[in-house]
């Protein structure tokens, strides 16, 4: 195994003060916990808490700051943050108007999530939460009862969180964010697969012809695999399986991502994101708006996912406002 680090147990601390080190405008850490606030929290309006497993860069640290998150909260390598580190990062955001949790269909994330609010409920904080589940490659897995939760998280946060930065209320904020965890659908692949550092080795092998069809976000393989082929024909794979979901209909408007796993050049997300338009296009679907990147990550994987995600005029609006975060900026 190769990798730029120290010692394997304190990456996740390092990770985190590097990520203040390096944007301290806009993040500060708590003392003593994997929580990164808002460098100016709390803000007198609803906050948004997200996080997860750490392995995921930018997410979800990257995404703290204006017309996003409030707090992020970073458990070990592919691990749920506690529920006392949760339940803290609530109590920093909060700024009177309650506080919505966004939170990945991943069983110990919704777990931990969950039992979080319910203590800072005692505390007579307000709190929401929501559960992504944007991914259509399998319906369960050995993380999850139901789908889980990949890059349509970004569009959560971001819709969100512009609604919370223009003043609607926690319901509101709560609405917008189921609005767009029911118009949005993923599916990834991989061509190699990531090294957990704990581990040591990959998560799983492939041979040099071979690619990953389906895969998750904590190095878990996909639901099979099969030759390599064109990124063209590997792309038409997997918008075939999110189009199966009947909710892309010709007319429509869509938001698309071309989401790195972590280890492909940007050069071939865009030659992807080139095909992607042009499959919409032959369906009447417009693109108007479009990401491609990393934006949520599995370590060192080399492969992508595409999201779509269906606009309305709301969701159009608060996805085209403001937002300035590290790895997130609009104006």
């Amino acid at each position: 195994m190769k990798k730029l680090i120290n010692q394997v147990d304190s990456i996740v601390d390092e990770m985190l003060n590097g990520m203040v080190d390096a944007y301290p405008n806009y993040v500060k850490r708590l003392a003593g916990l994997e929580v990164l606030v808002r460098a100016n929290a709390p803000q007198p309006k609803v906050a948004l808490v997200s996080g997860g497993g750490s392995g995921h860069e930018p997410a979800h640290g990257g995404y703290v700051g204006k017309g996003m998150l409030d707090g992020a909260v970073a458990g070990a390598v592919f691990t749920s943050p506690t529920p006392d580190q949760v339940y803290e990062a609530i109590k920093a955001v909060d700024g009177g108007k309650g506080v919505l949790l966004v939170i990945k269909n991943y069983t110990g994330d919704v777990m931990n999530f969950e039992m979080a609010a319910d203590m800072a409920a005692d505390d007579g904080i307000k709190v929401e939460k929501v559960v992504v589940a944007d991914d259509v490659a399998v319906e369960n897995s050995t993380w999850t009862t139901g789908r889980r939760g990949i890059a349509g998280t970004i569009f959560v946060h971001k819709i969100a969180g512009a609604a919370a930065e223009a003043g609607a209320d926690l319901a509101d904020v709560k609405r917008v964010a189921e609005k767009v965890i029911a118009n949005v659908r993923s599916m990834g692949m991989a061509i190699d697969a990531c090294t957990v550092p704990a581990a040591g080795k990959p998560s799983f092998e492939l041979a040099d012809d071979e690619i990953e069809i389906g895969i998750g976000i904590h190095g878990e393989p996909g639901t099979h695999r099969e030759k390599i082929s064109s990124v063209n024909e590997i792309s038409d794979k997997l918008l075939a399986k999110i189009f199966a979901e009947n909710i892309y209909n010709s007319g429509d408007e869509v938001a698309v991502m071309v989401n790195g796993m972590g280890g492909t050049p940007l050069m071939e997300l865009l030659v992807a994101n080139k095909h992607v338009k042009e499959v919409l296009a032959s369906k009447n679907i417009k693109v108007a708006k479009t990401l491609v990147g990393n934006y949520m990550t599995s370590l060192d994987m080399a492969g992508f996912s595409i999201t779509l995600l269906k606009l309305d005029d709301e969701l159009k609006k608060l996805l085209n406002a403001p937002a300035d975060t590290p790895a997130f900026v609009q104006f």
